[in-house]
């Protein structure tokens, strides 16, 4: 068989065109959208962006009145820079760092006054590695305008498929939820009802899938190196 039969007769799977997962793996059916009363813009790295288990798109999937916009230096992005200059928005940026404020140090009245009367509080988010996300925000001039705001985190991160630079260090879609239980309720959002927990939901789902995946993965390699083992000539002693 040549290498044109063998790609013309090659099957390949089929993707789902929302969350980018192959049709077995879509977790579309499980996302219920909610609106949080923050409007969150994901500026998502274009790496990031062609991931299937990136979770900048499955936050994005899951809220309302959110944005995805993929880049890596958003000076002149229009959108942005239109997010940015919108005078009915009162915009932050979750990022660590030395001038960040802590959110979760902060009291509810506290919370409350962080955002202007009758603003819509929109909080940037980047969703890249932690050099890519380093790199972005310096190249990006106006997001280095922006206040930054930051959250202690109360336990290790769950994302198990991908190595965190350390346990606390959270996904995007975990940074977004733990956020939503800071200042939902200063917003006038309904933490008690617990509709923000759909983000940790769908991402746990996605986890296992892909824990489930490489369990699978071994086990059909394993059976394959014992098979080749066993296949393997006797080498007769000298």
């Amino acid at each position: 068989m040549t290498l044109k039969n063998y790609h013309d007769q090659a099957v390949y799977r089929q993707h789902c065109p929302v969350c980018i997962q192959p049709l077995k793996g879509c977790y579309c059916p499980h996302i219920q959208r909610f609106d949080p009363h923050i409007s969150f813009v994901i500026l998502i790295h274009p790496i990031e962006m062609r991931r299937r288990i990136a979770t900048g798109r499955m936050s994005y999937l899951c809220l309302e009145h959110s944005y995805l916009i993929s880049g890596q230096d958003y000076s002149d992005n229009e959108l942005v820079n239109a997010l940015i200059c919108d005078p009915h928005r009162h915009c932050v940026i979750l990022y660590p760092g030395p001038d960040s404020q802590n959110l979760s140090l902060m009291s509810e009245g506290q919370r409350t006054d962080l955002v202007p009367a009758g603003k819509k509080l929109t909080v940037f988010v980047i969703d890249g590695t932690w050099a890519t996300a380093k790199k972005m925000m310096r190249e990006s001039q106006n997001l280095k305008t922006l206040p930054q705001v930051c959250f202690s985190p109360t336990k290790p991160s769950s994302f198990r498929v991908r190595k965190q630079p350390a346990d606390f260090c959270y996904s995007t879609i975990e940074a977004i939820h733990q956020t939503i239980e800071i200042l939902g309720h200063s917003r006038g959002f309904k933490t008690s009802c617990r509709q923000h927990d759909n983000l940790l939901e769908v991402f746990d789902l996605m986890v296992e899938r892909q824990l489930d995946y490489l369990r699978m993965s071994e086990q059909k390699n394993g059976a394959y190196n014992s098979r080749q083992e066993r296949k393997r000539p006797v080498e007769k002693e000298s």
